[in-house]
């Protein structure tokens, strides 16, 4: 069952363009120039129950645009949207109370309080039950390892630390639906990862349905089977991760590790050489040749070591926005 729906969504911005100096400041009193900005240029989807779908895109691709709209904070130039059988625009209370937006660089607490404060704040205006705010709040608290700090000034705490807790008084209702923009962003690698954990364990315990926005490429990987790809306001690929890295990833990387010096040149008979510095080379071949290539290398050279690795996700993502080569 679709629990969002997006057909042909456009959200256009008017935008001053002013001629530079005093004179193109005379000018645009008299004569203002508007060109129109497509922030998001007639896209649909669908995205089920219990999804939990990566929506990723460069800098200025209508990722956090597409988010508001359907979060209800912004109202589309056209084209219609379907989230748990709501117009989200109409920002009925009963569609309100199941959905929750989190964006990594936006603060919902109260700077100089004490998270538990917010949280307790958070109840009143979902009209949360006691025992259920208590249950809810005890998993959360358990599950992000945050149970020591509720007492202390947001303003006190870490980054990683007021993220957790910004996750929490956003699901603190348990919301049927998750939008979450960014939410690693400026987080250590360690904290990544444990949000990443967390994210995954709540949409398996809750089945909710959860859209993603990283420049992470780790998020994506470890979190989302299927993603939405946009760029300049357009889809440009919807489908399982899987997919995009057969479509695009037509080779494998050969990481070697020399016991000897060698030729080179010789290596340009196995593949195309990415890299070569003394005792270590990159080789990039056809995906059905790297068995092979490997086998030619542990022959034929004084291999230490050998490692046959897919090409990163990060320069496959590449390659759908720029259509060069990922070899």
């Amino acid at each position: 069952m679709s629990v969002i729906e997006i057909k042909h969504l456009k959200k256009y911005y008017q935008v001053h363009k002013k001629e530079p100096g005093l004179l193109g400041s005379i000018k645009s009193l008299f004569k203002r120039k508007y060109e129109d900005v497509k922030a998001v240029d007639n896209i649909s989807f669908e995205i089920d129950e219990g999804e939990l779908v990566g929506f990723i895109g460069p800098n200025g691709a209508g990722k956090t645009t597409t988010l508001k709209c359907l979060s209800g904070l912004l109202y589309p130039t056209s084209g219609s949207i379907s989230v748990l059988g709501f117009n989200p625009w109409d920002r009925e209370y009963d569609f309100l109370k199941q959905i929750s937006l989190v964006m990594g660089q936006k603060n919902q607490l109260w700077w100089d309080l004490p998270a538990i404060e917010s949280f307790i704040l958070n109840r009143e205006i979902y009209e949360i039950p006691k025992k259920q705010y208590e249950e809810t709040l005890e998993e959360l608290t358990t599950l992000l390892e945050v149970k020591d700090i509720l007492k202390i000034q947001v303003r006190k705490l870490s980054l990683g630390q007021r993220m957790k807790c910004e996750l929490i008084a956003a699901l603190l209702h348990s919301p049927k639906v998750l939008f979450l923009d960014e939410p690693t962003i400026g987080l250590d690698v360690v904290m990544q990862k444990k949000m990443r954990d967390f994210i995954k364990e709540y949409n398996r315990r809750k089945k909710s349905t959860i859209i993603l926005t990283s420049h992470y490429m780790g998020d994506v990987k470890e979190l989302c089977k299927r993603v939405i790809i946009i760029d300049k306001g357009k889809i440009v690929f919807d489908g399982e991760l899987e997919e995009i890295v057969e479509k695009y990833a037509d080779h494998k990387i050969l990481s070697i590790v020399f016991s000897k010096e060698i030729d080179p040149r010789k290596l340009e008979e196995i593949g195309e050489v990415k890299e070569f510095d003394y005792p270590k080379a990159v080789i990039s071949v056809k995906r059905e040749a790297a068995s092979v290539a490997s086998a030619e290398l542990l022959q034929h050279f004084p291999v230490a070591d050998l490692n046959v690795e897919e090409v990163p996700i990060e320069q496959i993502i590449r390659e759908v926005f720029t259509g060069q080569d990922t070899a």
